[in-house]
């Protein structure tokens, strides 16, 4: 991870934005996974917001043979959690806390933000907006988990603790199976976070209603 910023893919609703939506996409995917939705999910908000879809860096993947692909982290076991690579989360924390200064020197205020990731995107977005030091608009997490879970409530920071935590998850989910999501969202729960739970019958993937859905949080916490 090198201290430049990440290279990242941008669309805005309007000039000017005021709001920023940081869009992480999922292990080997890249920042137009998810672009292609902004549109549709940005339908309804008043406020101009921008919407970032960085590019993870590319690395070694342990359980794809070692194969470099854009990765937030390494993965090292198939069940995820048994073995993690926490000095990669912590790398990529410190590349999602970059992005969120830059919009704050747009002249985006950290309340003004949402974090948002699929998979390990969303891993990320949990791990980082839970520790953050300033409040965010809101979370938003789809198809993953609560990385480094055990350290959540040692590490977490206050500024995030009344923060709206939007987590979506297919109950037919093969790569992070739904009992992964449910332990992370009782985890997040028990300590005190305000959880907007949703399930779909859908695998590894995103369907219409979530996306109904995800507009409807966003238009709740942008406006």
């Amino acid at each position: 991870m090198t201290a430049s910023l990440l290279d990242c893919l941008e669309i805005e609703t309007a000039p000017n934005s005021t709001h920023a939506v940081i869009w992480l996409h999922g292990l080997g995917a890249d920042a137009n996974d998810f672009a292609p939705i902004a549109p549709e999910v940005a339908q309804g908000l008043k406020k101009a917001t921008r919407f970032v879809f960085p590019n993870a860096p590319v690395q070694p993947v342990t359980i794809n043979g070692g194969m470099a692909m854009r990765s937030w982290y390494d993965i090292l076991v198939m069940d995820l959690v048994r073995r993690e690579d926490a000095q990669g989360i912590r790398a990529s924390e410190q590349a999602i806390r970059a992005l969120i200064s830059r919009e704050n020197t747009r002249g985006i205020p950290t309340s003004n933000i949402v974090l948002a990731g699929f998979s390990q995107g969303c891993a990320m977005t949990l791990h980082t907006g839970l520790r953050l030091p300033e409040k965010l608009a809101g979370m938003m997490g789809l198809s993953g988990y609560l990385p480094l879970i055990d350290l959540a409530q040692a590490e977490r920071h206050p500024a995030n603790a009344s923060t709206p935590i939007f987590l979506a998850h297919g109950i037919f989910d093969p790569v992070v199976v739904l009992p992964r999501a449910e332990a992370s969202r009782d985890t997040l729960q028990a300590l005190g976070y305000d959880v907007r739970w949703h399930t779909y019958p859908m695998p590894h993937a995103v369907c219409p209603q979530e996306i109904d859905d995800i507009r409807g949080f966003l238009q709740a916490v942008i406006g």
